[in-house]
């Protein structure tokens, strides 16, 4: 039986954290959420986990670890959006540096045995020559969010080498399923699934043949679970490796709706990478994890739970 911990979530609210979250519980760890509820919602909350609405921009982040006393960090609050990064860079940098550096410094602190950091493998290697690409690819951020994200990194790089902080960075593709937000400018397949459920048309940015490795979200909470059981000081890609441009999203959507409509086409958006797949190889060999969900299983489930929610 896996030994029981007690796991701070920040971000446990939102898409990615509360899949997380309702995992970790049903394995019988304490868990602990830390979330300002910018994106989060109350009803992702699960009610065997503690709650703290908190920012970890701010100083009372601290008082969540002195209070609770967590063993595991999983450091999922994020400003995730590219566009709204392209907006306001000052407040993604804020969110995502500052708040990450305010998080480390609390595990220096209060002495977390490990601290794992979800990153964005989607974005941080620009338009690379080569994909798949490796982790060894050049950094190559083409807006803020991508900057951001690769900076936290580097600290807790930093701060491994100065508190030996136990530490593993995921790299997540474009992350997918139930729950994600479908009114922000992201988050392509809970979008167009609510506006085809809604009889609306969506809107694809560009000529749709620009490409994401879309993962569904149950086999990123595997990958953070192992990562957890693993406890290796490195940074991991988390895809599938294989690249899947918008238009064939747009029309397995249509045939699992049964939509009529038409989507409409809009000059591509700034900060936006053409084509990205992950090469995920080494999470294979060192963490032992592989997806497992194929994209017309993880589109229908992502269909049904939107379906539902409208209904």
């Amino acid at each position: 039986m896996t030994e029981t911990k007690k796991i701070l979530v920040t971000g446990g609210a939102g898409f990615i954290g509360s899949h997380l979250v309702d995992r970790l519980i049903e394995e019988g760890h304490q868990v602990v959420i830390a979330d300002n509820l910018s994106t989060g919602k109350l009803r992702n909350i699960n009610p065997s986990a503690t709650f703290h609405h908190t920012d970890i921009t701010m100083q009372s982040i601290r008082e969540v670890f002195h209070r609770e006393q967590p063993e595991i960090v999983f450091h999922m609050a994020a400003q995730t959006s590219v566009i709204e990064s392209t907006k306001d860079p000052l407040k993604d940098c804020q969110t995502n540096v500052a708040g990450t550096l305010r998080l480390l410094e609390a595990c220096k602190i209060y002495g977390i045995d490990q601290f794992i950091y979800s990153s964005s493998g989607g974005t941080l290697y620009g338009d690379p020559e080569v994909t798949p690409c490796t982790e060894t690819a050049q950094i190559i951020p083409m807006c803020p969010y991508a900057l951001s994200k690769h900076m936290g990194e580097q600290y807790i790089e930093l701060f491994n080498r100065l508190t030996h902080l136990n530490y593993t960075i995921l790299r997540y593709g474009n992350v997918y399923g139930p729950r994600q937000n479908p009114h922000g400018e992201s988050g392509v397949v809970a979008i167009f699934s609510q506006l085809m459920l809604e009889g609306k048309n969506p809107k694809i940015f560009g000529d749709g043949l620009q490409e994401r490795d879309f993962v569904y979200v149950s086999d990123i909470v595997d990958a953070n679970l192992k990562a957890m059981a693993s406890c290796t000081q490195d940074a991991f890609n988390i895809g599938t490796g294989t690249p899947t441009n918008i238009n064939f999203i747009y029309e397995t959507l249509q045939n699992i709706i049964g939509y009529s409509g038409h989507a409409e086409y809009h000059p591509q958006r700034a900060g936006e990478i053409f084509s990205i797949s992950l090469e995920c190889e080494k999470a294979a060999k060192t963490l032992g994890w592989v997806p497992s969900v194929e994209m017309q299983d993880g589109l229908e489930k992502t269909v049904a739970f939107f379906r539902r929610r409208i209904r």
